[in-house]
């Protein structure tokens, strides 16, 4: 049967209603989306920000705060350490971007006193509902990580699997993607590739199945992989996640999807963190946001586990 984001957002409403902090709370976007999440039942908000501001917006667009938490701080900047603190001291599930700038957001994510820190790279992972796929497509990394190098790469397997579980996945089939399906000395990305399938096979990379390289017909079309004769690879055109070798082909692969693919629907979130983090674009919809709160809501009940 199908999956889609309607079922990861049935999933959460079967949860306790998660709550959002979210840094710099005077966004009129930010705040439909977090409209949105609650009156769904996804996920209740504590709004940090400049109170007058917040205020402001929520009557032009008719938005009752009454049973919202408001903590007022105009400093955007402080609004943010305060929103992440919530996270960090465990009384919020989730933390969410607003009108703050991403540099300062990250810096509070990643705040030695009160961030969001595990230890490893943050990495980031796009979870796409395509209707020509029968499945659940995660993307990563196409955000946050420039050029990974091998570690990076181990680091950001080990951040999406929590997601693809959390989404129903058990055992995702994760395709480390190059231009071609073939090992290549001279393409350091093939090579790297091969090593993940090898870690995977040894035990080092567990909880997926991992078959790289693999160019990306092959990684999502069955009748291309079967075109090219490729029935002995572990994944053929079934890929869950696909993992992208630096951030241009990740970018260029998401933003085709999101802008040349009707239908299609997406949330993003940041990960390797204590809790998910929601950093969406200004340009994102309003339904990519509240479907990254769902997406954050049922990544943050399997972290619980």
């Amino acid at each position: 049967m199908r999956q889609g984001f309607d079922d990861v957002i049935s999933k959460v409403k079967g949860f306790s209603m998660k709550r959002i902090a979210v840094a710099a709370a005077q966004d009129s976007a930010v705040l439909e989306a977090v409209q949105e999440a609650k009156r769904q039942g996804i996920a209740d908000a504590v709004l940090v920000g400049d109170e007058a501001k917040i205020r402001e917006i929520a009557i032009s667009m008719d938005m009752d705060l009454a049973d919202y938490e408001i903590i007022d701080e105009p400093d955007m900047v402080q609004a943010a350490l305060k929103a992440v603190k919530l996270a960090h001291e465990g009384r919020v599930d989730m933390y969410m971007k607003g009108l703050v700038d991403t540099k300062n957001f990250l810096k509070s994510v990643l705040d030695k006193e009160v961030g969001l820190r595990t230890g490893g790279p943050l990495s980031h992972v796009c979870v796409f509902d395509v209707p020509c796929i029968d499945r659940l497509l995660f993307l990563t990394d196409v955000a946050f990580i420039t050029y990974p190098t091998l570690e990076d790469k181990v680091h950001i397997i080990n951040n999406t699997v929590p997601v693809c579980r959390a989404c129903g996945v058990e055992t995702p089939k994760i395709a480390p993607l190059a231009a071609v399906e073939v090992v290549n000395p001279k393409m350091e990305t093939t090579v790297e590739a091969a090593e993940l399938t090898k870690m995977c096979e040894e035990g080092k990379i567990t909880g997926c199945i991992v078959d790289g390289p693999l160019s990306l017909d092959l990684a999502i079309d069955a009748e291309a992989a079967k075109h090219k004769g490729a029935t002995d690879r572990k994944i053929q055109g079934d890929a869950d996640v696909l993992l992208f070798p630096d951030i241009h082909a990740g970018n260029l692969v998401y933003k085709a999807i999101v802008h040349m693919v009707p239908g299609v629907k997406n949330g993003c979130i940041l990960t390797g963190t204590k809790v998910p983090v929601i950093l969406t674009s200004r340009s994102d919809t309003f339904e990519t946001k509240v479907n990254s709160i769902a997406l954050a809501a049922v990544v943050a009940e399997e972290l619980k586990k």
